[in-house]
């Protein structure tokens, strides 16, 4: 019973914290704290009994794994962003989707860059970085007010696009090994719910914007972007400016077929075909920055701060979640949610969008979930394509509660925003559009 109203109190404080401006890194450990006094997990290994765990090297493991496993795409996209945005190659590309499209489906553009490089195969980690500057840019020209750009970026990446069929992201990929299912399962109902997310979430972030224009906000500059904007060369053709961008999404799609790769004919690179289709993308921009290059300590400088502060806000939740499920109240939810009465696939749901919820992290939480539900239901006879896709979008709902990694790095390292401005139209995009999506998924698949 303490274990259980430790967990809860964790979380909410650490939601608390986070809205209230605290920094992440202060926060997650805080909560998990509470967590680890709770649950009589020891605090450090001398205090451990052999074999048990204990909350410093549990929090840590947590920490350094994501760290270890996500820094060099973390760099390198924030260098491929610097450079987009300093070369001017953001601007020019803005510019040009705003002579094409107008003003009035600026948020589209901002949307659709970050699905297309999202569907691509670029990690939801990178998009922000990739977008932003062409974000700023275009927000600027449309005069929209600059605190629903982490809503339009988070949007476009981490709802219709990340858990949809054929999508290269990891949170589409994991159930492949527990199921023995394809990233195209279910992919008839997938596309509809997918269509359902985009329109209505477009729909509500341009009411959303449409209200706040009416009411007198508008783009607001700040003091280090007019330096920026002013040293940056917009005359760069948008032809040029948009080859970083299909390096970055062409070579990645290259290095995930088998037999592209000298030397590895029967495997693709996986998530560290990343890397080199990041690596490529810097070198594109780098080149189409060359009336720049003077300014390549500086990019390089920047890039790699903005990495580190970024990935460092992401590992401190993940921390949290490392302690978290070695609670013994999150055990016993885990079981009882894999008992639920009632349709199996929406038992399910409840079950991944909880974990995803209490882990901050959509793939995490079907990392740890996962492993335990999946034989139940498969034995039960549920359809593993349908389980599938269901896992795959519960999965991208809760675990954008404030505390997510990507949606705090994403508003505060990034955009530069509070979660008092920006969280209300992120929640509603990548919370409840999800939930309405995964709703109709379960309706079409028990209906059909």
């Amino acid at each position: 019973m303490i274990s259980a109203i430790g967990l809860i109190a964790a979380l909410a404080l650490l939601i608390y914290l986070t809205v209230r401006g605290w920094n992440i890194l202060i926060a997650a450990p805080i909560a998990a704290a509470l967590v680890a006094a709770t649950s009589g997990i020891a605090w450090m290994p001398p205090l451990a009994e052999d074999g048990a765990p204990d909350f410093a090297t549990g929090y840590m493991s947590g920490f350094a794994k994501f760290f270890a496993d996500w820094f060099p795409m973390f760099l390198l996209g924030a260098i491929f962003g610097e450079y987009m945005k300093v070369s001017g190659a953001a601007k020019s590309i803005a510019r040009w989707i705003i002579d094409t499209v107008g003003d009035k489906h600026a948020l589209l553009a901002v949307v659709g860059a970050c699905a297309v490089l999202t569907y691509g195969g670029v990690s939801v980690f990178i998009v922000a970085f990739a977008v932003y500057p062409m974000a700023v840019s275009i927000f600027r020209e449309a005069d929209l007010p600059r605190r629903f750009m982490p809503a339009a970026i988070t949007f476009g990446s981490v709802t219709f696009t990340m858990t949809s069929a054929g999508s290269p992201e990891i949170q589409n990929l994991i159930p492949m090994q527990y199921l023995g299912t394809k990233a195209t399962a279910a992919w008839e109902v997938s596309l509809i719910t997918a269509l359902l997310m985009a329109v209505a979430g477009q729909f509500w972030l341009q009411r959303m914007v449409a209200k706040a224009k009416a009411n007198g906000e508008g783009f607001i500059e700040r003091d280090e972007e007019l330096a920026e904007e002013d040293a940056t060369d917009a005359s760069i053709s948008p032809f040029i400016s948009i080859l970083p961008l299909i390096a970055v999404l062409g070579v990645f799609l290259l290095t995930q077929n088998p037999g592209v790769i000298p030397g590895l004919s029967d495997e693709s690179l996986g998530k560290w075909g990343l890397v080199v289709a990041l690596g490529a993308g810097v070198l594109v921009a780098a080149a189409a920055a060359w009336r720049v290059v003077s300014l390549t300590p500086n990019i390089l400088a920047v890039g790699a701060t903005s990495a580190v502060v970024a990935i460092v806000n992401t590992c401190a939740v993940v921390g949290f979640g490392g302690i978290a499920k070695l609670s013994p109240a999150f055990l016993s939810a885990l079981d009882v949610l894999q008992n639920l009465p009632g349709a199996p696939l929406i038992g399910a749901a409840i079950a991944v969008s909880v974990i995803c919820g209490l882990t901050g992290s959509a793939s995490g939480g079907q990392t740890i979930a996962l492993p335990l539900i999946a034989p139940g239901y498969i034995d039960a006879g549920v359809d593993p394509n349908e389980l599938h896709r269901v896992v795959a979008i519960s999965s991208g709902a809760l675990d954008s509660l404030p505390h997510n990694g990507y949606v705090v790095t994403t508003i505060r390292a990034i955009c530069g925003e509070t979660h008092e401005s920006a969280y209300k139209s992120v929640a509603a995009l990548t919370v409840i559009v999800p939930l309405v999506g995964l709703i109709f998924a379960i309706a079409c698949f028990l209906m059909f």
